[in-house]
Protein backbone atom coordinates (compact mmCIF):
# COMPACT_ATOMS: atom_id res chain seq x y z
CA UNK A 1 0.00 0.00 0.00
CA UNK A 2 1.29 3.47 -0.90
CA UNK A 3 2.04 5.81 1.99
CA UNK A 4 1.72 9.57 2.40
CA UNK A 5 2.75 12.05 5.08
CA UNK A 6 0.35 14.86 6.00
CA UNK A 7 1.55 18.37 6.85
CA UNK A 8 -1.04 20.23 8.92
CA UNK A 9 -3.47 19.12 11.60
CA UNK A 10 -6.38 21.56 11.35
CA UNK A 11 -9.82 21.17 9.82
CA UNK A 12 -8.51 20.92 6.25
CA UNK A 13 -6.27 18.07 7.39
CA UNK A 14 -9.35 16.02 8.27
CA UNK A 15 -10.49 16.26 4.66
CA UNK A 16 -7.04 15.38 3.32
CA UNK A 17 -6.70 12.37 5.66
CA UNK A 18 -10.12 11.11 4.56
CA UNK A 19 -9.24 11.71 0.88
CA UNK A 20 -5.89 9.90 1.16
CA UNK A 21 -7.48 6.88 2.82
CA UNK A 22 -10.28 6.78 0.23
CA UNK A 23 -7.61 6.84 -2.49
CA UNK A 24 -5.90 3.83 -0.93
CA UNK A 25 -3.04 5.47 0.94
CA UNK A 26 -1.78 4.62 4.42
CA UNK A 27 -1.13 7.66 6.62
CA UNK A 28 2.59 7.43 7.50
CA UNK A 29 2.59 10.47 9.77
CA UNK A 30 0.94 13.81 10.48
CA UNK A 31 3.06 16.86 11.29
CA UNK A 32 2.14 20.27 12.68
CA UNK A 33 4.03 22.93 14.64
CA UNK A 34 1.05 23.41 16.97
CA UNK A 35 0.43 20.90 19.77
CA UNK A 36 -2.46 18.88 18.33
CA UNK A 37 -3.23 15.39 19.69
CA UNK A 38 -4.69 13.69 16.63
CA UNK A 39 -6.53 13.98 13.33
CA UNK A 40 -9.36 11.48 12.82
CA UNK A 41 -7.65 9.11 15.24
CA UNK A 42 -4.17 9.48 13.72
CA UNK A 43 -1.67 10.79 16.27
CA UNK A 44 0.29 13.90 15.29
CA UNK A 45 3.94 12.84 15.00
CA UNK A 46 5.59 16.18 15.80
CA UNK A 47 6.65 19.48 14.18
CA UNK A 48 6.78 20.03 10.43
CA UNK A 49 10.58 19.76 10.16
CA UNK A 50 10.38 16.04 10.98
CA UNK A 51 8.86 15.38 7.54
CA UNK A 52 12.32 15.85 6.01
CA UNK A 53 13.64 12.83 7.95
CA UNK A 54 11.40 10.45 6.00
CA UNK A 55 12.31 11.48 2.47
CA UNK A 56 11.32 8.21 0.84
CA UNK A 57 7.62 8.83 1.64
CA UNK A 58 5.90 11.67 -0.27
CA UNK A 59 3.99 14.34 1.61
CA UNK A 60 0.94 16.51 1.01
CA UNK A 61 0.21 19.88 2.61
CA UNK A 62 -3.17 19.87 4.36
CA UNK A 63 -3.51 23.63 4.84
CA UNK A 64 -6.15 25.73 3.09
CA UNK A 65 -4.24 29.02 3.12
CA UNK A 66 -2.41 29.61 -0.16
CA UNK A 67 0.35 31.73 1.39
CA UNK A 68 0.96 29.20 4.18
CA UNK A 69 1.26 26.36 1.63
CA UNK A 70 3.78 28.43 -0.31
CA UNK A 71 5.83 29.13 2.83
CA UNK A 72 5.81 25.45 3.82
CA UNK A 73 7.10 24.43 0.39
CA UNK A 74 9.93 26.95 0.79
CA UNK A 75 10.75 25.52 4.25
CA UNK A 76 10.91 21.94 2.95
CA UNK A 77 12.95 22.02 -0.28
CA UNK A 78 13.94 18.32 -0.17
CA UNK A 79 10.53 16.78 0.51
CA UNK A 80 8.95 14.72 -2.33
CA UNK A 81 5.33 15.72 -2.92
CA UNK A 82 2.31 13.52 -3.56
CA UNK A 83 -0.65 14.39 -5.80
CA UNK A 84 -4.01 13.11 -4.54
CA UNK A 85 -7.31 12.66 -6.39
CA UNK A 86 -10.43 11.45 -4.56
CA UNK A 87 -11.94 8.35 -6.19
CA UNK A 88 -15.26 10.16 -6.72
CA UNK A 89 -13.61 13.04 -8.61
CA UNK A 90 -13.34 12.94 -12.40
CA UNK A 91 -10.14 14.18 -14.05
CA UNK A 92 -9.92 13.97 -17.85
CA UNK A 93 -6.96 12.01 -19.26
CA UNK A 94 -5.50 15.14 -20.89
CA UNK A 95 -5.37 17.14 -17.62
CA UNK A 96 -1.94 18.02 -16.24
CA UNK A 97 -1.78 17.91 -12.41
CA UNK A 98 1.47 19.10 -10.84
CA UNK A 99 2.99 17.87 -7.57
CA UNK A 100 1.29 18.60 -4.27
CA UNK A 101 -2.13 19.15 -5.81
CA UNK A 102 -5.34 17.70 -4.34
CA UNK A 103 -8.65 17.15 -6.15
CA UNK A 104 -11.43 16.60 -3.64
CA UNK A 105 -14.56 14.47 -3.64
CA UNK A 106 -17.02 15.16 -6.46
CA UNK A 107 -14.78 17.63 -8.28
CA UNK A 108 -14.62 17.61 -12.11
CA UNK A 109 -11.60 18.73 -14.13
CA UNK A 110 -12.27 18.74 -17.87
CA UNK A 111 -9.91 18.13 -20.85
CA UNK A 112 -6.72 20.10 -21.43
CA UNK A 113 -6.72 21.87 -18.07
CA UNK A 114 -3.30 22.60 -16.56
CA UNK A 115 -3.06 22.66 -12.78
CA UNK A 116 0.05 23.96 -11.04
CA UNK A 117 1.82 22.87 -7.86
CA UNK A 118 0.06 22.60 -4.48
CA UNK A 119 -3.35 23.57 -5.84
CA UNK A 120 -6.62 22.70 -4.06
CA UNK A 121 -9.62 21.85 -6.24
CA UNK A 122 -12.08 21.52 -3.41
CA UNK A 123 -15.26 19.50 -2.89
CA UNK A 124 -17.67 19.59 -5.84
CA UNK A 125 -15.76 22.27 -7.77
CA UNK A 126 -15.74 22.14 -11.59
CA UNK A 127 -12.96 23.34 -13.87
CA UNK A 128 -13.83 23.35 -17.57
CA UNK A 129 -11.73 22.78 -20.67
CA UNK A 130 -8.49 24.62 -21.47
CA UNK A 131 -8.33 26.44 -18.15
CA UNK A 132 -5.09 27.19 -16.30
CA UNK A 133 -4.63 27.14 -12.51
CA UNK A 134 -1.29 28.50 -11.30
CA UNK A 135 0.71 27.28 -8.32
CA UNK A 136 -0.90 27.58 -4.85
CA UNK A 137 -4.39 28.34 -6.20
CA UNK A 138 -7.39 27.35 -4.03
CA UNK A 139 -10.74 26.71 -5.72
CA UNK A 140 -13.18 26.44 -2.80
CA UNK A 141 -16.14 24.02 -2.58
CA UNK A 142 -18.83 24.41 -5.23
CA UNK A 143 -16.93 26.81 -7.51
CA UNK A 144 -17.47 26.75 -11.27
CA UNK A 145 -14.79 27.73 -13.77
CA UNK A 146 -15.99 27.93 -17.36
CA UNK A 147 -13.71 27.16 -20.31
CA UNK A 148 -10.39 28.94 -20.91
CA UNK A 149 -10.25 30.58 -17.48
CA UNK A 150 -6.85 31.56 -16.10
CA UNK A 151 -6.18 31.76 -12.36
CA UNK A 152 -2.67 32.99 -11.65
CA UNK A 153 -0.45 31.96 -8.74
CA UNK A 154 -2.04 32.12 -5.31
CA UNK A 155 -5.52 33.15 -6.48
CA UNK A 156 -8.32 32.21 -4.08
CA UNK A 157 -11.93 31.57 -5.08
CA UNK A 158 -14.47 31.64 -2.24
CA UNK A 159 -17.23 29.06 -1.87
CA UNK A 160 -19.56 28.94 -4.88
CA UNK A 161 -17.75 31.56 -6.96
CA UNK A 162 -18.36 31.48 -10.73
CA UNK A 163 -15.79 32.49 -13.34
CA UNK A 164 -17.22 33.07 -16.83
CA UNK A 165 -15.44 31.88 -20.00
CA UNK A 166 -12.03 33.29 -20.95
CA UNK A 167 -11.68 35.40 -17.80
CA UNK A 168 -8.38 36.14 -16.03
CA UNK A 169 -7.81 36.33 -12.27
CA UNK A 170 -4.43 37.77 -11.33
CA UNK A 171 -1.85 36.47 -8.89
CA UNK A 172 -2.89 36.37 -5.21
CA UNK A 173 -6.29 37.89 -6.00
CA UNK A 174 -9.33 36.93 -3.90
CA UNK A 175 -12.81 36.27 -5.29
CA UNK A 176 -15.57 36.42 -2.69
CA UNK A 177 -18.03 33.62 -1.99
CA UNK A 178 -20.81 33.47 -4.58
CA UNK A 179 -19.24 36.13 -6.81
CA UNK A 180 -19.65 35.98 -10.60
CA UNK A 181 -16.53 37.15 -12.45
CA UNK A 182 -17.23 38.51 -15.95
CA UNK A 183 -14.14 40.69 -16.40
CA UNK A 184 -10.43 40.61 -15.55
CA UNK A 185 -9.45 40.78 -11.88
CA UNK A 186 -5.95 42.22 -11.40
CA UNK A 187 -3.25 40.78 -9.17
CA UNK A 188 -3.75 41.19 -5.39
CA UNK A 189 -7.27 42.60 -5.86
CA UNK A 190 -10.42 41.45 -4.09
CA UNK A 191 -13.65 41.12 -6.08
CA UNK A 192 -17.11 40.41 -4.66
CA UNK A 193 -20.74 40.38 -5.78
CA UNK A 194 -22.83 39.61 -8.85
CA UNK A 195 -21.37 40.68 -11.16
CA UNK A 196 -18.07 40.88 -9.29
CA UNK A 197 -16.78 44.38 -8.46
CA UNK A 198 -13.37 45.28 -7.10
CA UNK A 199 -13.25 46.36 -3.47
CA UNK A 200 -11.53 49.71 -2.97
CA UNK A 201 -8.94 49.57 -0.23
Amino acid sequence: MAEVQIIGAGGHAKVIVALAKAAGYRIAGIYDDRPTPDVLGHKVSGPVELVSRVRHIPAIIAVGSNSVRASLVARLPDVPWATLVHPTAWVAPTVSLAEGTVVMAGAIVQPDVTVGRHVIVNTGATVDHDSHLGDFVHVAPGCTLAGQVSLEEGAFLGVGARILPRQFVGAWATIGAGAVVNREVPAYATAVGVPARLLRM
